[in-house]
């Protein structure tokens, strides 16, 4: 029987790649046979990650994926390294707390440009026939359930988050004749550093209650990756223009 969920041999393009959710997802993806491009700003996490994965030809680069003319020079030297792209996952992201009063447009701009914008420029890059495998390519957007259920005083990362969400649709029906699929997962809260981070500053109560609202309680970083996962794969072949929820219930409340 042919293991429909390999990801042998293909090439997959990771940001976010220096910790949490990107890290993993690149650790698993490694694990299932593929060849991973880190990208992120930290040189000495990416190093970590690369340390972490399974054999393979991996390479990383380090950058901030806001300056957008950066951006195809690397990919560029990565296909000249590896070959071309058959996987994209877009995990680079930023968090922002502030209510409305304060939010300005700058503030906007800078989790647009990190959560939404940059991951685009990424899928545009990519598309050009010079860095696609000729049989097509998977990208996967890592959105969040913020995105469609709101927060307090993160107006600015739902924005960022819903964007995904609804552009990936219009992605997907652009790219089919090139025979790439585009397809969204929404987590819920998952145990990474930013989260560790986050339950130290509230007071137990509200770690509680964030908890208590994931009936399955709170996820790991694999459970997103195996989702991810599953989408670049074959097993997901007919499967484009959607979003995964991965959030142990949250929605389902």
């Amino acid at each position: 029987m042919i293991n429909s969920f390999t990801l042998k041999d293909r090439n997959i393009v990771i940001t976010g790649a220096s910790s949490g959710i990107g890290r993993q997802c690149a650790i698993s993806c490694s694990i299932m046979g593929a060849n991973i491009i880190l990208i992120a700003r930290n040189e000495e996490r990416l190093k970590e990650t690369l340390r972490q994965l399974d054999k393979g030809n991996h390479l990383y680069y380090s950058l901030d994926i806001t300056k957008y003319d950066k951006i195809e020079p690397i990919i560029k030297d990565a296909v000249s390294k590896v070959g071309e792209i058959s996987g994209f996952i877009n995990s680079a992201g930023i968090g922002m707390t502030l209510p409305l009063k304060l939010l300005k447009p700058i503030h906007y701009m800078k989790v647009l440009g990190i959560n939404t914008i940059s991951g685009f420029e990424i899928a545009r890059i990519i598309s050009k026939k010079k860095y696609l495998k000729k049989e097509g390519a998977s990208y996967v957007f890592i959105s969040s359930v913020m995105g469609i259920v709101g927060d307090v005083g993160n107006i600015a990362y739902c924005i960022s988050k819903g964007a995904l969400i609804s552009s990936v649709k219009a992605m997907a029906l652009e790219l089919t004749t090139k025979y790439i699929r585009v397809n969204c997962v929404l987590p819920g809260v998952v145990k990474t550093d930013m989260t560790k981070k986050l339950f130290e500053k509230i007071s137990k109560e509200a770690r509680n209650s964030l908890i208590n609202k994931h009936p399955l309680g709170i996820g790991n970083a694999e459970d997103v990756a195996f989702a991810c996962i599953y989408l670049l794969s074959d097993a997901s072949k007919w499967i484009t223009g959607t979003n995964l929820i991965v959030d142990g219930g949250y929605c389902a409340k």
